[in-house]
């Protein structure tokens, strides 16, 4: 384990904090990352996420679409890294998993995401962004949402600033 990461155990308690599974579900920009055999990464934007009841899990959501690439890289090593952030504040979490698998959404999940997806407009809308640019940029058909969840095994913060890199809830 490199000095001054965080890692997670099922013994352990989780690494999401109530704060941070209001933060993550509450209408922030998603980005999900796979890497290849050769450890080069796939990012793609996500359009919402869930985080388990036990705050143990975190299900990111994106279209069968735009991602393909990403999707096959999670199955053949189940390596992620995700990234939740507030375009008005800039506070960024990236949170990293080594167990990704995909899987059909819940029955819930297509109105948590829409509720996400309106939050999210409404920050970049207060920022001066017209509401038809966001909008579409983050649209998409329902019908190809695949959740991808994991279990996050190490958490940062990524916010701008000195702090970006540190553990998150923990110091370098």
């Amino acid at each position: 384990m490199r000095k001054g990461i965080i890692r997670a155990t099922m013994a352990d308690k989780p690494l999401i904090d109530e704060e941070l599974a209001a933060f993550l579900q509450g209408g922030v920009s998603v980005h999900v990352a796979s890497r290849g055999p050769t450890n080069v990464p796939n990012l793609v934007r996500g359009i919402g996420c869930r985080v388990s009841a036990d705050r143990r899990q975190v299900t990111a959501f994106v279209l069968a679409s735009q991602c393909g690439a990403l999707l096959a890289e999670i199955a053949m090593n189940g390596a992620i890294a995700f990234v939740g952030s507030l375009p008005s504040t800039h506070r960024t979490v990236q949170l990293k998993g080594t167990d990704a698998r995909t899987g059909a959404p819940l029955p819930g999940d297509e109105a948590l995401v829409a509720r996400q997806r309106a939050a999210l407009v409404e920050d970049l809308v207060s920022m001066g962004y017209p509401p038809g640019m966001p909008r579409a940029l983050l649209g998409g058909d329902w019908s190809e949402a695949v959740a991808i969840t994991f279990t996050p095994s190490a958490a940062f913060v990524q916010t701008p600033g000195p702090g970006a890199g540190a553990p998150l809830g923990g110091k370098r």
